[in-house]
C-alpha cells in the first residue's frame, strides 16, 4: 500500500508530515486530507475564527507534490439570503 505524506500549508507556514500515513489510493489520499482539514477548521472555529484559505499538499515518498487539496474544497458553505456575499 503505497505511503502518502500530507503537507499543512496555511496562515502559520508549513506543516511538514515526517511520517505519512498509508491509503490504497491518491482518492483515498484526498479523503485523508480533507478529514484533516475539517478537523482543523472546527478546532479554530470553536475560537471563533474559519479560514479557508490553506491547503494540503500530498506528496509521495520522494517528496513529490501528487495532489493538493485547499480547505474551501473540504465544505460546502451555505450563507443566509441577503448577506454581504450576495
Amino acid at each position: 500500500m503505497p505511503r502518502f505524506f500530507f503537507y499543512v500549508v496555511n496562515g502559520h507556514g508549513e506543516i511538514a508530515d515526517d511520517e505519512g500515513s498509508d491509503a490504497e489510493s491518491h482518492s483515498a489520499a484526498r479523503k485523508i486530507a480533507l478529514d484533516s482539514i475539517r478537523s482543523m477548521v472546527a478546532e479554530d472555529a470553536r475560537a471563533g475564527r474559519i479560514d479557508l484559505s490553506g491547503r494540503i499538499e500530498i506528496k509521495d515518498a520522494s517528496r513529490n507534490i501528487l495532489l493538493t487539496v485547499c480547505y474551501a474544497e473540504a465544505f460546502d458553505v451555505r450563507m443566509p439570503e441577503g448577506s454581504a456575499s450576495d
